[in-house]
C-alpha cells in the first residue's frame, strides 16, 4: 500500500458527518489518517508544538502561583515538613501518573484523553459506561480546576490592596466580580488570540521561570533576618490545623495534589500538535518533572524567609503571599513588584486551562454525552476553535463560582473538587490496563516495562487515598462556612451525569467511534498508522468502508 497515494472515507452515520482524508495533504496527512483510525474527523489546525503543549500543561500547573494560592493549607497542616516534603512526595506520585497516562497517551492520541482510552481499554460490553463515568469525571475536573486557577486569582489580584491598606477586607461581590473579570479575560483570549496560543504557551515557560529566580534572589538578599536550616527541612507544627498531627500531613499534601494536577488535561490537546503520539507523552511527563523541580527551587527560599506564621494564617482573605513578600522587602511597593510577578503566571494558568477545558467539552460533546451535544460540538471556521464549547465552559464556571456567596470557605471545595475528579479520571484507564492485563500498552513507545504493573498499582492505591483526603476540611473545628463542599460539589455534577444518563445515555450513547475490527481492550496500531480495511461503529451504527487503500 502507497500511503502517500492513499485516501480514506469515513462515514459515521451516528452523527452525520463524512470526514475525508488524504495521507497525502501535507504535513498533517499522517496525524490525521490516524485520527481517521481512531473514528474521528480532523477539524482542529494542528499549530501546537510539543513545547507549547509542554508550556500549556506547565501554565495549568502554575506552581509558583499554585504553591502560593494555597500555602495557608500546608501553614495550617504542618508547615515546613508538609510544605516541602510533602511537594516532594506529590511530585514522585504525579510523575509516575503522568507516566502512566503518557503510555496510554502514546497508543491513542485523541482530544478525548482518558475518556477516549477508558472506552478501548475495557471490553465492548463494559466499553460505553466506563467512558461516560470517566468523561464526566474528567469535564468536571477540567471545568473546576479552570474555576479554582480563576477564582484564587481574583482572589489575589484584591489581595494587591491590602499591601497599601491592610484593613481592606474584600467583601463577596467584589470577589466574585474579580473572579468574572478574569475569566472572561481568558476567555478574549482564547477566542481573539487563539493563532497565538503557540506563543502564549511558550513564553509561559520563560515567565515561570524568571519569575522564580526573581523571587529567590530578591528574598534572600532582602530578608533582614532567615530562618535555621532545621527550620526549613525539619520543622512539623500541626497544632494548628485540630488534626491528630499523622493525619495533618496527609491532609497538607492537598497543596501539592492541587498544584500537580492538570498535568493530563492536555491530552484534549492532541488534535492541534503533529505526531501527537510522540509530542504529547512527552509534554506530559517533562511538564510535571520541570515542575516539581520549580517547585522545590521557589518553596526553600520562602521557608528560609518565613514571617511568623499565625501572622500569614491571619490575613483576612486567605492569600498570606502579599503580606509575606511585603514584610520581607520591607516596602509595599517592593512586595507588589514580586506579587506582579505570580500575577503573570495566573494569567498564563488560566488562558491555558481555559484551553484545555474547552477542547475537552468539545470532545466529550460530539460523542453525544452531554445535554444539547448539538451545540457544544460545533467548531468556529472564523476563529478555528469550538467557540461554543468555550463560551459553556466560562459560563459554568462563572455560574459555579455563586456557590462563594453561601461558603466562604468555596475556594477550598473548587481545588478539593478539581483534584478528587482529575484523579480519578486519570485512575480509570490506568486501573482499566491493569485488569485487562497491560496488553493495551505492551507495544507503547513509551511503555513502563517490566514496572509497569507495581507503578500501575500503586497509583491506583494512591488515587483511592486522594479521594478521600480531599474532601477533608483543612482544618477542626469545622462550621458551614468554613466546610470543605468537595463532596457536594463532587454529588451535583454525579446526580446530572446520572439523570442524562437515564434520560438519554444508556438508549443512545455506546462510547466513542471504536473500531469494530478490533475489540476494546485490545491493541490497535493507531500511533503507527497501521491502517486496514475495517468497519466503524459509532453509537450503535455501522458503515462498511469500501474503498481501496
Amino acid at each position: 500500500m502507497e500511503t502517500g497515494k492513499r485516501s480514506m472515507s469515513i462515514t459515521q452515520t451516528g452523527a452525520g458527518r463524512k470526514a475525508s482524508v488524504a495521507s497525502g495533504a501535507g504535513k498533517d496527512g499522517s496525524a490525521d489518517a490516524a485520527l481517521a483510525k481512531m473514528g474521528y474527523a480532523s477539524e482542529l489546525p494542528r499549530n501546537l508544538s510539543m513545547l507549547s503543549v509542554l508550556g500549556l500543561s506547565f501554565a495549568i500547573m502554575a506552581v509558583p502561583f499554585g504553591l502560593s494560592t494555597t500555602m495557608y493549607i500546608t501553614l495550617t497542616d504542618g508547615q515546613s515538613v508538609t510544605i516541602l516534603w510533602g511537594w516532594v512526595l506529590v511530585s514522585i506520585i504525579s510523575l509516575a501518573i503522568a507516566a502512566s497516562l503518557a503510555e496510554i497517551c502514546a497508543v491513542y492520541p485523541t482530544a478525548g484523553g482518558v475518556y477516549y482510552w477508558s472506552a478501548m481499554l475495557s471490553t465492548r460490553e463494559w466499553a460505553p459506561i466506563t467512558s461516560w463515568v470517566t468523561g464526566w469525571l474528567t469535564l468536571v475536573g477540567n471545568w473546576t480546576v479552570t474555576l479554582s486557577i480563576n477564582f484564587s486569582g481574583g482572589q489575589l489580584i484584591l489581595s494587591a490592596i491590602t499591601l497599601w491598606n491592610e484593613d481592606f477586607v474584600p467583601n463577596q461581590w467584589q470577589t466574585v466580580l474579580m473572579f468574572w473579570a478574569v475569566m472572561l479575560i481568558c476567555m478574549a483570549v482564547n477566542v481573539f488570540g487563539a493563532k497565538y496560543l503557540d506563543l502564549i504557551n511558550k513564553i509561559c515557560i520563560y515567565w515561570t521561570a524568571s519569575s522564580v529566580i526573581i523571587i529567590m534572589i530578591t528574598l534572600l538578599t532582602m530578608a533582614p533576618v532567615k530562618r535555621p536550616a532545621d527550620f526549613v527541612f525539619t520543622h512539623y507544627d500541626a497544632s494548628a490545623s485540630g488534626w491528630p498531627s499523622g493525619w495533618a500531613f496527609f491532609v497538607g499534601l492537598l497543596q501539592g495534589a492541587y498544584v500537580l494536577t492538570g498535568y493530563g488535561m492536555v491530552a484534549s490537546m492532541c488534535e492541534e500538535v503533529q505526531n501527537p503520539e510522540r509530542e504529547v507523552p512527552k509534554a506530559i511527563v517533562l511538564s510535571v518533572a520541570a515542575a516539581g523541580v520549580t517547585g522545590v527551587i521557589y518553596l526553600i527560599p520562602i521557608l528560609f524567609v518565613l514571617p511568623d506564621v499565625k501572622l500569614l494564617l491571619d490575613v483576612a482573605n486567605g492569600q498570606p503571599i502579599g503580606l509575606l513578600f511585603k514584610t520581607v522587602t520591607g516596602s509595599a511597593a517592593g512586595g507588589f513588584g514580586l506579587l506582579f510577578l505570580i500575577l503573570g503566571i495566573l494569567f498564563f494558568a488560566g488562558i491555558g486551562a481555559l484551553t484545555a477545558a474547552s477542547r475537552c467539552t468539545y470532545a466529550f460533546a460530539r460523542d453525544g454525552a452531554i445535554p444539547g451535544s448539538g451545540i457544544w460540538k460545533k467548531v468556529s471556521k472564523r476563529y478555528d476553535i469550538p467557540l461554543a464549547a468555550l463560551a459553556l465552559s466560562t459560563a459554568v464556571d462563572c455560574l459555579l463560582g455563586l456557590i462563594f456567596f453561601g461558603s466562604s470557605a468555596a475556594f477550598n471545595s473548587f481545588t478539593g473538587v478539581a483534584t478528587i475528579c482529575l484523579s480519578a479520571s486519570y485512575g480509570m484507564p490506568i486501573l482499566i490496563s491493569v485488569i485487562r492485563g497491560r496488553q493495551a500498552v505492551k507495544h507503547s513507545s513509551y511503555s513502563l516495562g517490566r514496572f509497569g504493573y507495581a507503578i500501575n498499582i500503586a497509583m491506583v492505591a494512591w488515587i483511592c487515598l486522594a479521594l478521600v483526603l480531599f474532601c477533608m476540611p483543612v482544618s477542626l473545628p469545622v462550621e458551614a462556612t468554613t466546610m470543605n463542599y468537595a463532596s457536594v460539589v463532587f454529588a451535583g455534577f454525579a446526580a446530572i451525569s446520572l439523570i442524562w444518563y437515564l434520560i438519554s445515555g444508556r438508549k443512545n450513547f455506546t462510547g466513542p467511534p471504536v473500531p469494530t475490527d478490533v475489540a476494546p481492550g485490545e491493541e490497535i496500531a493507531v500511533a503507527g498508522l497501521a491502517v486496514t480495511d475495517s468497519r466503524y461503529e459509532r453509537n450503535g451504527d455501522v458503515e462498511a468502508k469500501g474503498e481501496k487503500l
